[in-house]
């Protein structure tokens, strides 16, 4: 398909970082989303187990992300992938490509975590690991997985020829990622300002031949951890973006066309705030249903391991009944008795049925009421 470059906005060549910026038009809207972006950290570190809100967040996380680039899947299925220790990818009949390809973006964002967490700094190979991961399955195995581009790519509606947007050449590409890297830990500037213009550039240089947009987002959490704004990388933002879509393309296409850097920044910012006040509310919401299931289990169970099932199927909202007998830190014969009484109570729901030496696969249903998109 010959491409229509008559209304495109080019890449802002030497324009990256802001050589002049007004930083008085971002200032409030900074400390707002500073202040937001605290009081959730702050409640992530006053649960006693975190964990038992993240599996839900990650799986919006990655559906959201995901629907911005024309994927589409349900919580249930990424978190059903999620509960194989190793599930076989290759399965298509029995995981939807969709789904998988959903399941990969959480997978590759736990590689960075744990890479990072190992000592590994936020580098273009930790990088391309991360997009190997993601395109490590069905259609984004065509698409060079791990390697940068090596060909001019563009933006603009698919199954249309007209190009709304030229990315950074691949022969500059080397030296704009090197620059990109060097911008965020440049401590003259804010961490969050650093943050909303390193994510801007990354999708501006659009280094890979696909996938920008999965691994950029993904970022945003990796950096907001690494520059120190939040204590743990789990703070995930792509829901306003989804929200929000046509500003967010805008807000981007402007900084290249007309250098507004200041404005991007603000919806960036705001994009944080609302972000963090989401995640609170669910983050209640889900506080308030564990204290209820805590009362409810320890009625239901009569056994002093009902709190150790509890935070486990919080954890592993959808999870196979084998792992659960096998890794809840509860005897065998224990933990099949709860199974029994928790799925007689509707509490536990059949997601799929045991077949052969597979045991079954359930969904914590009180849980994803709550958190599904």
């Amino acid at each position: 398909m010959t491409v229509d470059l008559s209304h495109a906005v080019n890449y802002h060549y030497g324009a990256f970082p802001p050589q002049s910026f007004d930083t008085a038009q971002v200032l409030g809207p900074l400390l707002d989303a500073t202040d937001a972006l605290a009081r959730y950290d702050q409640m992530l570190k006053g649960m006693h187990n975190s964990e038992i809100l993240l599996a839900p967040l990650r799986g919006q996380e990655a559906l959201a992300s995901s629907r911005m680039e024309g994927t589409f899947s349900t919580l249930e299925e990424v978190l059903e992938l999620e509960s194989e220790a190793d599930p076989d990818l290759s399965a298509t009949d029995e995981y939807r490509s969709e789904a998988v390809e959903t399941y990969l973006y959480g997978r590759a964002l736990r590689l960075a975590r744990q890479a990072m967490e190992d000592g590994q700094p936020l580098s273009k190979s930790l990088i391309k690991q991360m997009h190997q991961l993601l395109l490590s399955f069905a259609r984004g195995q065509t698409k060079t997985p791990g390697q940068f581009k090596t060909e001019q790519n563009y933006i603009g509606t698919r199954g249309s020829p007209a190009i709304s947007f030229v990315p950074i050449s691949p022969e500059q590409l080397e030296s704009g990622m090197d620059q990109w890297l060097g911008f965020a830990e440049n401590t003259e500037w804010p961490a969050l300002l650093r943050v909303a213009i390193s994510h801007l550039e990354f999708e501006a240089l659009h280094p890979f031949k696909d996938g920008n947009g999965r691994v950029g987002r993904m970022l945003v959490t990796l950096l907001l951890w690494q520059l120190g704004s939040i204590s743990k990388p789990h703070f995930y933002i792509s829901r306003f973006f989804e929200e929000h879509k046509a500003d967010y393309i805008h807000h981007m296409r402007r900084v290249s066309s007309s250098g507004e850097w200041e404005r991007w920044c603000v919806f960036f910012l705001e994009a944080v705030k609302e972000q963090a006040f989401q995640n609170l509310q669910v983050a209640e919401s889900t506080r308030q249903l564990y204290e209820e299931m805590k009362g409810r289990f320890a009625e239901l169970l009569n056994s002093a391991k009902a709190v150790t099932a509890l935070d486990y199927i919080f954890t592993n909202p959808v999870f196979r009944n084998s792992r659960f007998t096998q890794h809840a830190g509860i005897p065998r014969h224990t933990a099949a008795r709860f199974s029994r009484i928790l799925l007689e109570q509707r509490l536990l729901v059949p997601v799929r049925e045991a077949s052969g030496r597979q045991s079954a696969i359930y969904r914590f249903e009180p849980l994803l009421e709550l958190v599904r998109i």
